[in-house]
């Protein structure tokens, strides 16, 4: 596990799958020392919530005291406590990595979920997860699942994971200007487990894309997409 980019789990590319497959962890993938990762295979990507057009989320803008450090292997309940985690401010030259597992083997059936981040990414971490891996992140900070704060009708289309009720308001938004090339993919989530179960909906969008993120959404993904805004 000594390289950074490591594909994450049941990466989506090119291909749409809505509800099914995830663009990150959850599923069968290669995950270690297997390439770079990409927008496609990475669902968290660009800055952090908040950093475009006055986009201001309160669980973007609240500094809060790390937690744990971006690289190392932590052992759930003695090094990291479970519980809900964010990193944020990645780029893609960090090639920030991370993992769940349900062991410290290191083989790929170890693996619980995972991701390639390039901006932000929240994480829950579970009770009965093992391990939890980290490479070439900023540090984690613990954050309150619950908390809310006053959410933006507009975001980054490349910035990463949004809080919904937090971050960003639930509602329809409208990305534009998207390219086959721009490889823009959204997702609507119900946790940050990161598992196929944890998908609502998600698509690959090319032009225009349109989604609605409903009030009982945890959190809105979005990578190499045009920015998002708010229409109703």
């Amino acid at each position: 596990m000594g390289m950074k980019a490591k594909i994450a789990l049941g990466a989506v590319v090119g291909v749409v799958v809505i509800g099914a497959v995830s663009a990150n962890g959850g599923s069968d993938g290669k995950h270690s020392g297997s390439g770079s990762g990409d927008k496609a295979s990475s669902a968290s990507a660009g800055h952090t919530p908040g950093s475009k057009k006055g986009s201001k989320g309160a669980a973007a803008t609240e500094k809060k005291k790390a937690a744990f450090g971006g690289d190392g292997d932590y052992r759930v309940g003695s090094d990291v406590k479970p519980g809900t985690y964010r990193t944020s401010g990645n780029s893609a030259d960090d090639n920030c990595y991370w993992e769940r597992a349900k062991d410290a083997k290191g083989e790929m059936d170890s693996l619980l979920a995972n991701d390639n981040v390039t901006g932000t990414s929240y994480v829950t971490i579970k009770a009965t997860d093992k391990l939890f891996k980290s490479s070439g992140c900023k540090d984690w900070e613990a954050v309150d699942p619950k908390a809310k704060g006053t959410p933006a009708t507009s975001m980054d289309g490349d910035g990463g994971m949004f809080k919904v009720g937090a971050d960003i308001a639930p509602g329809t938004y409208r990305s534009t200007g998207n390219s086959a090339d721009d490889n823009c993919y959204w997702e609507r989530t119900r946790d940050a487990a990161h598992g196929l179960n944890s998908i609502i909906a998600n698509d690959n969008a090319t032009g225009t894309a349109v989604v609605t993120i409903g009030p009982s959404d945890a959190y809105f993904k979005t990578s190499g997409c045009g920015d998002w805004k708010k229409t109703a």
